[in-house]
């Protein structure tokens, strides 16, 4: 796998092309994964949440299952603050999805990105990074110890030793049904909306269903 190589000025340039002309330019100029956007794809996920003590941005201690997954439909991803390659790009495609879900977001909706650098990325980093992506209360950004990100990520299917080399990624999940979708590269923020919108569908679906099967007949 290819070392990474920083390039914060193409980066910056790009964001402020949009999300469709990083896109264009990632096979090429992201170094540090191998997963092209142009070649986004998914694919269904188990995952397991470590139950570690993480804090967020805030320097709230939480417990990443018990207190923003139970009950949530989640949106998901891993970055680092001094990357400016593919983070700032995963990240505003988050921000983007936060702007399309609305009111939902912080409501049925949970944003989580957890970060893959603990040693150096403490609260305040965090809050200072998400202020250029952020719009809006339901999104929390999650450190913690080198021991309880690495138990976390491992268990989410995301650990990587050299985390200077992840790959682009975003889970999207429903904390009740456990259904998980992994989806790598530079997703369409719309893509993703779509699928928390099934995954509100489904729940629906099924408390109507439960509803009905309670009623008591006569």
């Amino acid at each position: 796998m290819n070392r990474f190589v920083p390039c914060g000025l193409l980066t910056l340039c790009l964001l402020a092309a949009g999300i469709g002309q990083a896109v264009a330019h990632s096979a090429d100029e992201h170094a540090g994964h191998n997963m092209p956007a142009k070649s986004a794809t998914s694919e269904s996920a188990q995952v397991k949440f470590a139950d570690v003590a993480l804090v967020d941005q805030t320097g709230k201690a939480v417990r990443l299952e018990q207190d923003l997954v139970s009950n949530k439909i989640v949106v998901m991803s891993f970055i680092y603050t001094s990357c400016t390659t593919v983070c700032p790009v995963v990240s505003s495609i988050m921000g983007k999805v936060q702007k399309q879900l609305g009111a939902r977001v912080g409501a049925e909706v949970q944003l989580v990105s957890i970060s893959i650098d603990p040693q150096r990325d403490d609260p305040k980093r965090l809050n200072d990074y998400a202020r250029s992506f952020q719009n809006g209360p339901g999104w929390s950004w999650l450190t913690g110890s080198t021991q309880s990100i690495n138990e976390t990520l491992k268990g989410l299917g995301t650990f990587n030793g050299d985390f200077k080399s992840h790959a682009p990624l975003i889970l999207v999940g429903d904390g009740n049904s456990r259904h998980w979708t992994r989806y790598y590269g530079f997703t369409d923020p719309a893509v993703l909306t779509r699928e928390v919108e099934k995954l509100s569908g489904q729940r629906n679906a099924h408390a109507k269903h439960t509803a009905i099967a309670m009623e008591p007949h006569p």
